[in-house]
């Protein structure tokens, strides 16, 4: 086989019949008949395209939310994936939703609003990308039309005999709107799951060939019918067709035409008069974006001529070509700006007619901080940057990004630091649910402000960059590039903020130095099997004081009063004063007592309070098995360094560490044993 032949075999020629269909009017009558979904507009399109993929459904909070699967873009890989924004999606869809059932958001501008940063513009490229895979589909088809004119007909199109639909209009809109109604009762177009509906009218160029043929034919609308040729219609971005983006340029060199379509005066001599619509390129990116969607990039940086076509596309749902009657158009209108620009929006008086076509979804920074780790993720594992990333390298970054975003908690006995941990799911002794929800309540604005994850992704390149990581990125590196980078920061306005950025960037390293001590403990005493016992001993013996029942002793059968000293040991790693021990013990119920409700199975792990106790208690019952202080010793003996490396396996089995930053954490762990900053 040739080289050429080769490459041609990797073609479905079966899927390329298929996208390349053509037939009569007729044929797609017929067709319409089976699948009136064919005939969808462009949100119910839009909305259909999204729900293909899939939902999931999930409580948090005690609120049902869903997760659009779509947004995973499992398609490309994840590539594009958006985390933590399932609220904010859910409102997007909802406005979707109301727009594909004709509720009147059909009829405005969706506005995504929110910091640099936000992932507003990777919302709208998945949808824009989504739209043009899912015209490929069965279940996505769409089709438009062209007109066949053989013989003297052809000089209707200016001597060509094909003239292909310049906005690629629904066919169904060549019958006449009189007719249309009636059209749809006798071909019974339409079932109980799909009402058709025949909005609009067909693009001037198009309308002139029709009159032009009905004059032919002596108004004969079937043989009319018979130039038409339906085809398929693939959505495509690089092809200009279905899908459109404007993007703001120069004042001076801004031209409405650019939205409407221009005159094409080579064809003036042609066809003889500049307002002959065949002498016109409807190639604007509004007539270019019909049956599709439409993007506007920093919507708001218009200009004003540009406004008045924004405002009759959104409300009338039509555009004004230049020396043309009104022309209609079936797209999604979708723009993004930020913060700075809507402010200057909401004080302009002459924007009013804009804001009040305009829908607003805000598009905060992500606020959990596992959800903030998976966009770090997706770029800097250790498999993709030919680089071992030490454990907590992306979560101290995500943590700190988090930190930023949120407003100091109201509430005197809430840290910030805890504040993110109950937005990440953790668990604190007396607060609930309801408590989460009134913290988010009381911040409105929270995740409008703060760090961005583009400051964070360039900070986490230059460390794998620096030649100081020794073929590894450790997080103390990542944290040293966040502090240096804040004193040339330009999105930071004030010193005040600098210094509450640099204030959190501490808390971030004393966390990280308690995760990293933790671990430690966890690598010498192992054993994950003998803290779900002991955390299952102390719960039945709680559960027995709580209730003023006995304990039944596993070994000798009998029923024992509740072990008292178990109890304290374990809740003394933890400070709570024997005069607290009744509160945390009913508090420890309760919590469980609450998850059997939900149908949930009680965790040690997500009780963030009582999973450093067992592990300190556990510690302390092994420690005396290996000196941590002997780490920071420069002679260590045969049978200590044994353990050590036995420790040090255990942290690269464990806890994914490699053998250079094994070794950094238990140095610096145990520099921390020797000046004596463990609690014993």
């Amino acid at each position: 086989m040739s080289l050429v032949g080769q490459i041609a075999s990797l073609q479905n020629y079966a899927s390329y019949k298929e996208l390349a269909w053509e037939g009569t009017f007729e044929d797609y009558l017929e067709m319409v008949r089976k699948r009136p979904q064919l005939t969808r507009n462009a949100y119910q399109r839009l909305y259909d395209m999204v729900l293909s993929y899939g939902v999931e459904e999930y409580i948090d909070n005690k609120k049902k939310l869903v997760r659009y699967k779509f947004f995973r873009d499992d398609t490309h890989g994840g590539k594009d994936a958006v985390f933590g924004l399932d609220v904010p999606l859910m409102r997007l869809m909802n406005v979707l939703k109301s727009a594909a059932q004709g509720y009147g958001t059909e009829r405005r501008i969706i506005l995504l609003h929110g910091p640099v940063g936000s992932a507003k513009s990777t919302i709208v490229r998945l949808l824009k990308r989504g739209c043009e895979l899912y015209s490929k589909t069965p279940e996505g088809a769409l089709y438009t039309y062209y007109w066949e004119l053989p013989g003297p007909l052809a000089e209707h199109a200016g001597g060509s005999e094909v003239f292909p639909c310049p906005m690629h209009d629904e066919p169904l809109r060549l019958i006449p709107r009189e007719w249309r109604d009636e059209t749809v009762k006798r071909l019974n177009l339409g079932n109980d799951g799909f009402k058709i509906r025949i909005d609009g009218e067909v693009n001037p160029a198009c309308r002139m060939i029709f009159k032009e043929l009905m004059r032919h034919h002596g108004g004969d609308f079937e043989k009319v019918m018979k130039h038409v040729k339906v085809r398929r219609l693939l959505l495509s971005e690089q092809d200009r067709i279905g899908i459109g983006t404007f993007q703001p340029k120069d004042e001076k060199n801004q031209d409405s035409t650019e939205l409407t379509g221009d005159i094409n005066y080579r064809k003036i001599a042609i066809f003889g008069s500049d307002s002959d619509p065949r002498a016109f390129n409807f190639d604007g990116e509004f007539n270019i974006a019909n049956r599709g969607i439409i993007e506007f990039v920093e919507i708001l940086k218009l200009e004003v001529a540009f406004l008045y076509d924004l405002l009759g596309a959104t409300q009338e749902k039509r555009i004004k070509p230049k020396k043309f009657a009104q022309t209609d158009i079936d797209e999604v209108i979708i723009g993004h700006t930020n913060e700075a620009e809507y402010k200057k929006l909401l004080s302009n008086e002459f924007m009013e007619a804009l804001r009040d076509r305009t829908v607003k979804v805000d598009i905060p920074y992500i606020t959990r901080v596992s959800e903030e780790v998976k966009i770090y993720a997706k770029d800097y594992v250790s498999a993709r940057v030919g680089k071992h990333v030490a454990p907590h390298t992306l979560y101290v970054a995500a943590l700190w990004a988090v930190l930023t975003r949120l407003e100091d908690p109201k509430k005197g006995n809430l840290s910030p630091l805890q504040k993110a941990k109950l937005y990440d799911g953790k668990t604190l002794p007396g607060f609930t649910q309801d408590n989460i929800k009134e913290l988010r309540k009381e911040a409105a604005r929270e995740g409008m402000e703060g760090i961005s994850p583009r400051y964070i992704q360039d900070k986490i390149s230059n460390a794998l960059v620096s030649e100081k990581g020794d073929g590894a990125v450790n997080p103390f590196m990542v944290m040293n590039e966040l502090e240096s980078g804040l004193r040339h920061h330009s999105l930071i306005s004030s010193d005040d903020i600098r210094k509450r950025y640099g204030e959190l960037l501490q808390v971030v390293k004393q966390e990280y130095e308690d995760i990293v001590k933790n671990e430690v403990q966890r690598a010498i005493s192992a054993d994950e099997e003998l803290i779900q016992k002991l955390c299952a001993n102390y719960i039945d013996n709680v559960k027995a004081y709580t209730q003023k029942e006995k304990v039944k002793n596993p070994y000798t059968g009998q029923d024992e009063e509740p072990d008292e000293r178990l109890m304290r040991s374990i809740e003394e790693k933890i400070d709570i004063p024997e005069s607290r021990k009744d509160d945390f013990r009913r508090e420890i119920m309760n919590y469980i007592g609450a998850l059997a409700i939900e149908g949930r199975t009680f965790d040690y792990k997500t009780n963030e309070r009582l999973h450093k106790a067992l592990e300190a208690k556990l510690f302390e019952d092994q420690k005396d098995s290996i000196k941590l202080t002997s780490l920071v010793s420069s002679v260590v003996d045969r049978d200590t360094q044994a353990k050590i490396d036995v420790v040090k396996q255990r942290l690269i089995k464990n806890f994914g560490y490699d053998e250079v930053s094994a070794t950094d954490v238990l140095n610096y762990v145990a520099s921390i044993f020797a000046r004596g900053d463990v609690k014993s």
